[in-house]
């Protein structure tokens, strides 16, 4: 039979383990809610619907609205940055890397599609918060990427463009798509979010950067 400590470590277990799933739930709806209305517009009675859950547990697991909109921006925000880090941190040539760090950050926008427009919604209104998440999370990617294009540069596998431009440029082309998804889906009266679609895109974009960028296009794509 189980000890009173055992049946106490168990349920405190499975408490952290429901309070996490919960925490995980709430996020995702926040997410879709202020993707939609910002954080102005946006109703906490309106993210526990979605989240179907009682609205005191939004108060409980983030003290505020703006809490909770900080949190779904930084979660997301940390998740990329760590997954970011270990591809722009392996060794070797630096064409293969930048294609493999670009083709991931696709695909992260494309399983969060609401990102872009929360992020864009924050810059936009000026929240405080912003700015240290970019210092906190963006930053430092920024050096890493600076450092890998100036890397390439010297070993003669980019053309010698401005790094810092390049950045931006390389930036811009991925979520760009995914900011005016809703303009594109009424142009075309295509689904951009389509598997299709997305792997179409995504093959365009790096088709472009090899090249707008790679000295030898051909070799840097095999």
């Amino acid at each position: 039979m189980l000890t009173r400590a055992r049946k106490k470590e168990r349920s405190t277990h499975a408490q952290h383990r429901n309070g996490a799933e919960t925490r995980a739930t709430i996020l995702k709806a926040a997410e879709q809610i202020y993707a939609e209305y910002g954080l102005a517009g946006a109703r906490t009675e309106a993210i526990a619907a979605a989240a179907g859950v009682n609205k005191a547990l939004l108060y409980y697991y983030f003290q505020s609205k703006e809490r909770l909109y900080q949190a779904v921006i930084g979660s997301q925000l940390l998740e990329f940055q760590q997954q970011a880090q270990e591809i722009l941190s392996a060794e070797g040539p630096a064409a293969p890397i930048l294609l493999r760090y670009v083709s991931h950050h696709f695909d992260f926008i494309g399983t969060h599609p609401h990102y872009p427009s929360i992020f864009q919604r924050m810059l936009m209104e000026e929240d405080r918060a912003a700015e240290r998440m970019i210092r906190r999370y963006s930053i430092p990617l920024k050096h890493l990427l600076v450092a890998l294009l100036s890397r390439g540069i010297r070993a003669g596998e980019f053309r010698p463009l401005d790094p810092e431009h390049t950045l931006v440029s390389i930036t811009g082309m991925t979520n760009h798509y995914f900011n005016i998804a809703p303009a594109i889906r009424i142009i075309t009266g295509q689904n951009p979010f389509s598997k299709a679609n997305l792997a179409k895109r995504k093959a365009e974009v790096l088709n472009f950067i090899r090249y707008a960028l790679f000295c030898d296009p051909e070799a840097a794509g095999q």
